[in-house]
């Protein structure tokens, strides 16, 4: 019931109420001075007609009391409603208020971003940022702003008559094969280039997106920075994971301590780029371009580095544990205490590279390039090296425990004190190899070509092995050991 229909009839209660005890006192004072009643009679009457009186103004009282009650709940009511109701208008405003100056500002960056002077861009960029921590909203269509200003302002440009890996070639980006191609005297020539410095506002916008909220970015959105130009940039410590950098070129850049992880890099050129304990696990570096690279202490555990040229990179300590090196190229390059177990090699090129100490433990060297390699006091254990070239290689104290060495080419090769316990050479050639106080305990030297082979202080070195090898009468066996009688006659 509304209160204009309430108040008449607690007015018509109450006034019944009243006539009602009024009327009960007058009859109880009429009987009260009846002749024919006693005084004890009247005083009884008397005092009910009392007694009724005061219950009928306290029942009057107490509706009182509560109707008035119910009007200022009622009020509360109404008055919380009413609160209600501007709290939401207010919150209305507050929120058109608010998307107007996110409106205001975004626009207003934005059309700074074309203006001509490069502060004017700068002081853009970073307006974005602004409006991005502000507005965590907001936060990934400025990020793919941002990376469409890159992309937009940062092509790459290719030299006319420049040659590049045929699977990368072209201004966009091709995941198509076309076949392999090792790198050529272009690749040379652009190592003296000196490079170009990195306009600001690049720069600018580089360092925003490298340091964006990363728990604002969206799943299964990547920052799409393929095919720019961003030689030269400062992105250290920056966080560009899972980011879409194919065919990029980050030559000479600074990605020390960078997180990478996940990240796209296939065609891309880090020539000369410094990635010191840069992350780049699970990261996809297939075909890149990596030249006297600093790799030092990086992390490319499960990489993709498939084809990837590393010619004198730098990658000592660095971790490759399981990493796919398949036709990489790795010439001169250093791997010093570098961690490749279970790596896949195959078909890698390895000539030149310093190996000492490197864990090499289950790799895959199926047919690798490892001519004039130094394996010094490498792990190789259980590693396959199957066809291998190991012309000239040193491999002084390495352990080669369990390793598979089959057809694998190691003329002249340095394995003084190699562990070759239970290593298996079926049919290798170990012609003019220096195996002096090597442990060749079961060790496999079935068809083996042992033609001008030092193996003077031999460990392990039973009669039977070298009557299963090839060898002739400039082999060089242990004192205890006689050459067998046909290796006389040869030679």
């Amino acid at each position: 019931m509304s209160s204009k229909k309430t108040d008449p009839l607690l007015n018509w209660l109450i006034a019944i109420t009243l006539i009602f005890g009024f009327s009960l006192t007058v009859i109880f004072f009429v009987l009260s001075s009846i002749k024919e009643l006693s005084i004890q009679e009247k005083i009884q009457y008397r005092n009910q007609a009392l007694t009724t009186t005061a219950i009928v103004f306290l029942a009057s009282a107490a509706m009182f009391n509560t109707y008035y009650a119910a009007r200022r709940a009622q009020a509360m009511q109404k008055s919380a409603i009413a609160s209600e109701k501007s709290l939401e208008i207010g919150l209305q405003n507050a929120k058109l208020n608010q998307d107007r100056l996110i409106a205001e500002r975004f626009m207003g960056a934005i059309a700074q971003l074309g203006h001509e002077k490069v502060e004017t861009r700068t002081g853009a960029i970073y307006a974005l940022e602004r409006v991005a921590q502000d507005f965590p909203q907001e936060h990934w269509t400025i990020m793919e702003i941002l990376t469409a200003f890159v992309r937009e302002n940062a092509p790459i440009h290719h030299v006319k008559g420049e040659q590049q890996n045929p699977e990368y070639q072209g201004a966009v980006y091709s995941s198509r094969r076309r076949g392999g191609s090792r790198p050529t005297p272009q690749v040379d020539q652009n190592l003296h280039e000196e490079l170009p410095k990195i306009r600001t506002d690049i720069q600018a916008a580089l360092s925003v997106i490298g340091r964006r909220n990363l728990l604002e970015d969206p799943k299964d959105q990547k920052l799409d920075l393929r095919n720019t130009d961003i030689r030269q940039a400062d992105l250290l410590k920056t966080n560009l994971q899972q980011a879409d950098l194919r065919g990029a070129d980050l030559s000479g850049a600074d990605l020390r301590g960078a997180d990478l992880s996940g990240a796209d890099l296939s065609g891309a050129k880090l020539i000369k780029s410094i990635l010191y304990e840069t992350k780049l696990l699970k990261a996809s570096l297939y075909g890149a371009n990596l030249c006297w690279a600093n790799l030092n202490r990086t992390n490319l555990s499960g990489a993709n580095l498939r084809s990837a040229n590393l010619s004198g990179a730098s990658l000592r300590a660095a971790n490759l544990q399981g990493a796919n090196l398949y036709k990489a190229n790795l010439q001169q390059a250093t791997l010093k205490v570098a961690n490749l177990s279970g790596a896949k090699l195959f078909l890698a090129n390895l000539q030149g590279a310093k190996l000492g100490k490197a864990n090499l433990q289950q790799t895959g060297l199926i047919g690798a390039n490892l001519c004039g390699a130094n394996l010094n006091g490498a792990n190789l254990s259980g590693a396959n090296l199957n066809a291998a070239k190991l012309h000239q290689t040193e491999v002084y104290f390495a352990n080669l425990s369990e390793a598979s060495l089959t057809e694998a080419d190691l003329y002249q090769a340095n394995l003084i004190g190699a562990n070759l316990y239970r290593a298996t050479f079926y049919q290798a050639n170990l012609t003019q190899a220096n195996l002096m106080g090597a442990n060749f305990s079961q060790t496999n030297l079935s068809d083996v070509k042992l033609e001008g082979t030092i193996l003077t202080g031999a460990k392990n070195l039973e009669l039977q092995q070298i009557r299963d090898a090839l060898g002739d009468r400039t082999t060089r066996l242990p004192d205890y050991i006689e050459a067998p009688t046909h290796w006389r006659q040869s030679g």
